[in-house]
């Protein structure tokens, strides 16, 4: 009985291939011994994919098979996915770039990411009562030498947080610097959302 075009053949090894060609008129120990070009030599799948000539792997938690849970792999796929497509190290870079005015920017606009949410919040408390403290060094008249040592000072901190959140999210995997007491809070704040 015939199953019509929906019938399928079992698999068959090439024909070319003499490690699987049991009825070629060669001896065997003539037939020389060589891996078949369309696979690579190597056995690692880190990192290579199947559309770039990686041997697929099933059933690998690491890549997305069996045992992969749905909350691994939201979890992993979403810690370097912003709202907009924005990258992650720029954006919580930004939240300390223009102080207070960058963190309250960078929390309304990325509601996703909580690496950027962090950096936003950490900025929003570290830069807020620096800036309001240069602010009352004018208004109480301070000698113009403090209020330059100030102003120096609250701008060196923002550029070196920059440059600390910039450098932790694109070489060090998204490792969180905390600064000592406004760290803990922010993380609070961010574990509370």
């Amino acid at each position: 009985m015939s199953s019509g075009p929906a019938s399928f053949a079992p698999y068959m090894p090439p024909p070319d291939d003499p490690e699987y060609s049991g009825h070629t008129n060669a001896p065997k120990s003539k037939v020389p011994s060589r891996s078949r070009a369309w696979f690579p030599s190597h056995h690692s799948s880190q990192g290579s994919s199947y559309q770039s000539g990686g041997i697929p792997t099933f059933n690998d938690p690491q890549t997305g098979g069996f045992g992969n849970s749905a909350s691994e792999e939201s979890e992993s796929h979403n810690q370097w996915e912003t709202r907009y497509g924005m990258r992650v190290d720029i954006l919580s870079a930004f939240a300390y770039i223009l102080g207070p005015l960058s963190a309250l920017l960078v929390l309304i606009v990325e509601t996703q990411n909580d690496y950027v949410r962090f950096h936003g919040y950490q900025s929003a408390l570290f830069t807020t009562p620096l800036v309001v403290f240069r602010a009352l060094l004018s208004l109480l008249q301070f000698p113009q030498w403090l209020r330059t040592f100030v102003t120096i000072l609250v701008f060196a901190s923002q550029l070196y947080m920059a440059v600390r959140a910039y450098t932790d999210a694109s070489q060090n995997g998204l490792a969180r610097f905390q600064l000592p007491i406004v760290g803990p809070i922010a993380s609070q704040w961010l574990a509370d959302e």
